[in-house]
């Protein structure tokens, strides 16, 4: 094991807040009993469907960062905490608009939500730049997720405190506890501006601020970690071929993974056709919002926005497309 001073050397050109934060951690991952423990900020896991070794300890401890459990909402004309190039997560589900400004995400993660009956869980994890909606129904019984302090390839861990399962937020499936290998189904969710989507669904609602605690949301502490080329945790897998932070859109077809880089996107204007395991795919860019989507046959298709390392990481096998060299004249 290095000494601690090496561990943390990488973190010196953050700002003192961050840095501090890094030697905590730093000092807790390094620890042999932490290393050697099956135990992590009370969760039990042994038989987890990933490497013991590559669970680490984000910082904070179980519910450090509180979920909201009872979420409040208000018309789109209230919402004047909002910039309209503010980003939000936009779910449209059973008629129903909502939009939950990562201002807000950043400090919480987790959502506990419900639309027109129907039990979901939004989450955000800061590190990876991942928006997921997911059902928050297990065979008709109904839980409630909580931020586990825990992290497997930098995303975060959810935990339901009906089982204490650990979920994983971007493959949507516990990897350890009672529901091991269960999954979790995925509901469309947006990544757009507050101005885009209010023009789109006009009779949206979206999170308050009055969340129950007290944040500085208009203070983002990952600021300096959204441009800079270094990854905070362990990863299991890694790729230099795109800037880590890229922002990719990532899918799946018939067992085969392809990301493309927003950038890459941008350079071929915009619009790229494509085919991803024997499927026809259509990847656009918003270049005004910087967002991007995925249909097939005419109707949208499961994707992933995600920074380029997360999405490599959990898929290691990916392709990625890349533009073609501008013709020559």
């Amino acid at each position: 094991m290095p000494p601690i001073a090496e561990v943390i050397a990488p973190f010196s050109r953050f700002p003192g807040w961050l840095l501090r934060l890094a030697c905590i951690i730093a000092i807790v991952c390094s620890s042999p009993a932490w290393c050697s423990n099956r135990y992590a900020n009370g969760f039990d896991l042994q038989g987890a469907l990933v490497p013991q070794d590559d669970i680490v300890n984000g910082g904070p401890p179980r519910d450090g960062i509180p979920a909201l459990i009872a979420p409040r909402f208000v018309a789109a004309s209230e919402a004047t905490y909002l910039r309209p190039d503010d980003r939000v997560l936009g779910v449209l589900l059973n008629g129903v608009a909502k939009a939950y400004p990562e201002r807000i995400l950043l400090w919480h993660e987790i959502v506990n939500d419900e639309f027109d009956g129907e039990p979901l869980v939004v989450s955000f994890c800061p590190l990876c730049g991942t928006g997921a909606a997911h059902s928050a129904s297990v065979d008709g019984k109904r839980l409630t997720f909580g931020v586990s302090g825990l992290l497997y390839n930098s995303n975060l861990l959810l935990y339901d405190k009906q089982t204490q399962s650990l979920w994983s937020q971007m493959l949507g499936k516990a990897i350890a506890g009672p529901f091991k290998g269960t999954a979790l189904k995925d509901f469309p969710i947006t990544h757009t501006t507050w101005q885009a989507w209010r023009k789109e669904h006009p009779r949206t609602v979206v999170l308050s601020e009055r969340t129950g605690y007290r944040r500085d949301y208009g203070f983002n502490p990952y600021s300096d970690y959204l441009t800079n080329a270094l990854v905070m945790f362990r990863v299991s897998q890694e790729s230099h071929r795109f800037h880590p932070k890229e922002w990719v859109l990532g899918v799946e077809a018939d067992g085969t993974y392809k990301a493309y880089p927003f950038t890459e996107l941008a350079k071929a204007g915009n619009v790229v056709r494509d085919r991803v395991g024997g499927r026809l795919i259509e990847v656009r860019l918003d270049a005004a919002t910087w967002s991007a989507s995925a249909s097939s046959d005419g109707k949208p298709y499961p994707s992933q926005t995600a920074y380029w390392f997360a999405w490599f990481a959990f898929h290691p096998r990916t392709d990625a497309y890349q533009a073609p060299p501008a013709t020559r004249r």
